[in-house]
């Protein structure tokens, strides 16, 4: 019987959750974290590990295809567009993040808008459609975060996205094609042999290909799934299953349809201002605080002469403590890159990531004298972390700041407004003026739309024809 495993209580969830159950907040939560990962993904498009993978997968043909995001001469079979337009939504550790620890959107965004480009013409996905799937897979993956208290940590082992967000993507992807219950508990199942990647890979090219091998794999688990693929019935059940990624593993089941209640409803996410670990987001509104005191106190200008030594505190998180970042994806992943480049900028950016700001000479003094300090009481977990930075300077004078919650935190959200100027800012990298603003009005409408094949046009650089299309549309 379908419901008695949690197995199939979630296989029961993903069939039955509709449009219906999807509440105001939740929809709002949802398309602020549709438009951003958008952005993140288009702005993607220009980093050296897209054009790895862009190209690697041209060697795949089909006569089925779905957009490049940013590409209107370029198109790929649903499974490869999954993951390309995924590495690039990570390529640059720019796309939200959750609590317990994941990136949530980008495992499942890049899937289910590939997979409703592959459906029959005479079949058009909706933007309900496509906001249900979407969050069915953010859905579940909170919820098999929650089986585990150790995921309630920034991770140790294995990058979070490479096992629920396949398993999410999977479960959205599923939900778009209208499987029923036992095929859900299918594609489910073989997502589980597709999950995982070691966090050993952080901070290099690799780590971008897991959240679209996250996308790719639970759209791949999904379409065979539909095929009558079989797997274990009970992988969410198994101590051998879901619980070999987690040694506390306790799974339960969800709330019942009739009063269905979403984590997205709980629980928002962080959308972030600059292209790095969210850890390193309390470091540099601490450090960024600091300056403007030191700034005050010398006429105006650092005195990075004078500085001693600079003392970061921040939880131990091993693979963010990187005293020498020498490439961007490095200083991406380190906690003492960011507070420098905040102390002497003011503030982070896209550009703080560039090549001549990483080796700049002021750069690389001021890591020399810069120490993490660990305190008991600083535990590695988004939701309470904090960070205080502290410059010495010769005299023996401190200057020191905290940040308990950054802007963007989900406690502290992004204003629509500065959500919109960084989509806005990432988007126009790669997109014309129209298809941005096309894109912008599409997502804050996607309930209206009739067919979010337009969604796709405009993330193809299409402009003038799609938007006339869309005003049909809406």
């Amino acid at each position: 019987f379908l419901s008695q495993t949690v197995t199939g209580n979630f296989a029961n969830v993903i069939h039955g959750l509709n449009a219906n159950h999807l509440t105001d907040q939740v929809i709002q939560r949802s398309k602020r974290m549709i438009l951003d990962t958008l952005g993140v993904g288009l702005l993607g498009t220009s980093t050296e590990v897209y054009h790895k993978v862009k190209q690697y997968s041209k060697i795949y043909s089909s006569d089925i295809s779905s957009t490049i995001w940013g590409h209107l001469d370029f198109r790929l079979p649903p499974l490869y567009a999954a993951f390309v337009n995924g590495v690039a939504v990570h390529s640059m550790d720019f796309d939200d993040t959750w609590h317990p620890a994941t990136h949530p959107s980008g495992a499942v965004l890049p899937a289910v808008i590939a997979l409703s480009e592959a459906f029959p013409q005479k079949k058009k996905i909706s933007g309900l459609d496509l906001l249900v799937a979407f969050n069915v897979g953010i859905e579940v993956q909170g919820r098999l975060l929650r089986f585990s208290n150790e995921a309630r940590n920034i991770p140790k082992r294995f990058h979070p996205p490479t096992v629920v967000g396949t398993m999410g993507s999977a479960a959205a992807c599923a939900k778009l094609l209208a499987l029923d219950q036992a095929k859900c508990k299918n594609a489910l199942a073989i997502a589980a042999s597709y999950a995982g990647a070691p966090l050993a890979n952080a901070a290099t090219q690799t780590k971008p290909l897991h959240i679209g091998n996250a996308a790719k794999h639970g759209l791949e688990a999904a379409c065979l799934a539909s095929q009558d693929l079989q797997g274990n019935k009970q992988i969410l059940d198994m101590e051998s299953g879901m619980g070999a990624f987690y040694t506390d593993y306790s799974p339960q089941s969800l709330p019942t349809l009739q009063s269905y209640a979403w984590l997205l409803d709980q629980q928002d996410v962080a959308i972030k201002r600059f292209p790095a670990h969210l850890g390193t987001h309390w470091v540099a509104d601490a450090a960024s605080s600091a300056r403007r005191k030191l700034v005050e106190s010398s006429d105006h200008m650092l005195p990075l002469d004078k500085i001693e030594k600079v003392i970061v505190k921040v939880p131990e998180v091993k693979y963010v403590n990187r005293p020498n970042a020498n490439s961007e994806h490095e200083a991406r992943h380190s906690f003492q890159f960011v507070a420098c480049s905040a102390l002497l900028d003011g503030s982070m950016s896209v550009q703080s990531f560039a090549s001549e700001n990483i080796h700049r000479p002021a750069l690389r003094e001021l890591l020399c004298k810069t120490q993490l300090e660990h305190p008991a009481d600083n535990k590695p977990s988004f939701e309470s972390l904090y960070c205080e930075v502290t410059v010495v300077l010769q005299d023996g004078n401190m200057i020191s700041d905290r940040c308990d919650t950054f802007y963007g935190h989900w406690r502290k959200p992004l204003e629509k407004e500065d959500l919109e100027k960084k989509f806005q800012s990432n988007a126009s990298e790669v997109l014309p003026p129209e298809a941005t603003e096309g894109i912008i009005e599409t997502v804050y409408n996607l309930e209206k739309v009739k067919d979010c094949s337009i969604l796709s046009m405009f993330l193809s650089g299409q402009s003038a024809r799609a938007l006339s299309e869309k005003l049909r549309l809406l």
